[in-house]
């Protein structure tokens, strides 16, 4: 039959002082006073039977039996501290960090995530929208979904897609008699502004003049700093609003917004990108994420057909 083994604080007390030559460090590293450990230390010194240290005035030692007794034990903490370490990287593996901006992630992300859950039941994502760009270290961000040039050499990169800016409105406003671009002038313009410069949201003055309108103030109506608010503002026929046609998708799709006539104004000079870490593109979580993320663009594009020509046979004036 196996000794009994002495209480796992004892033992705890007895590698930290042995490890540090001192109650005092030790105490600090366990959170407990000096006089703590010395009681432990007596209790394990007359369960084992031998002493473990020889005290002197200003150091202490080890004995031959503590000398005897620390390799095991410090190879034992570390090999649980090992254990106990790989266990929490396994849940925190679990952890997918999505960074988006607010609108990509409320109007198209979240309709859509459950099928990824579904997918991948193994996988916990959690949704970090805001539109400031990614920290990938500070902020503990595996993946970012960002609208720009591309031009991240420091990172994994992949084009998703192409959007353009389209106005959208309610079918009570084509009901209440918009049918051209000139009529907007009896409707209220919705703007979407962006409080920082990192990004150029949709913008009515520069549709207005592609348009070729007249005597439309394109400043002036409703203005939201979230985009989806913006949209939310245009389903319930507050106006027409200014949107990026990928995220207004969903809601033309299922009828609660239209696009009453063109022109679509593509975004040239930036494009939605996938982007990660160099060398985590290959990591599962990520991966599976990656290629639910591209198929449900791909299916998203497919939908865009019907309605991007009706837009461009349409009269915009």
């Amino acid at each position: 039959m196996r000794r009994p083994l002495p209480p796992l604080n004892a033992l705890r007390a007895f590698e930290a002082i042995a490890r540090h030559l001192s109650f005092a460090r030790a105490a600090d590293e366990l959170h407990v006073t000096p006089a703590a450990l010395s009681h432990q230390i007596k209790g394990l010194e007359d369960q084992l039977g031998v002493p473990l240290f020889h005290r002197r005035a200003r150091s202490i030692e080890l004995t031959e039996a503590g000398d005897m007794l620390y390799p095991g034990l410090h190879a034992g903490f570390e090999a649980l501290h090992d254990a106990i370490g790989r266990l929490g990287r396994r849940k925190e593996d679990r952890f997918l960090v999505i960074s988006a901006t607010p609108g990509f992630t409320a109007k198209w992300l979240v309709p859509r995530l459950w099928k990824f859950l579904n997918q991948h039941p193994e996988v916990d994502p959690r949704l970090a929208a805001s539109l400031a760009v990614a920290d990938f270290t500070a902020d503990g961000v595996d993946v970012a979904i960002r609208l720009s040039d591309g031009h991240h050499p420091e990172l994994y990169v992949e084009k998703l897609f192409d959007d353009s800016v389209v106005p959208v409105c309610s079918p009570r406003l084509i009901e209440a008699g918009l049918r051209t671009v000139d009529d907007l002038a009896r409707f209220s313009l919705i703007h979407y502004d962006i409080p920082t410069s990192s990004q150029r949201p949709p913008n009515w003055s520069e549709w207005l003049e592609v348009a070729g309108a007249h005597g439309i103030d394109g400043s002036r109506g409703l203005r939201f700093n979230v985009a989806d608010h913006a949209l939310d503002a245009a389903v319930a026929a507050a106006g027409v609003s200014m949107s990026y046609k990928l995220i207004a998708s969903d809601d033309v799709h299922n009828g609660r917004l239209v696009i009453p006539f063109g022109p679509q104004l593509p975004i040239t000079e930036r494009a939605y990108h996938f982007v990660c870490p160099k060398g985590h593109e290959t990591r599962p979580k990520v991966r599976a994420f990656r290629d639910w993320l591209f198929a449900e663009m791909a299916e998203t594009k497919a939908k865009w057909v019907p309605f991007d020509a009706a837009t461009s046979t349409g009269s915009s004036r």
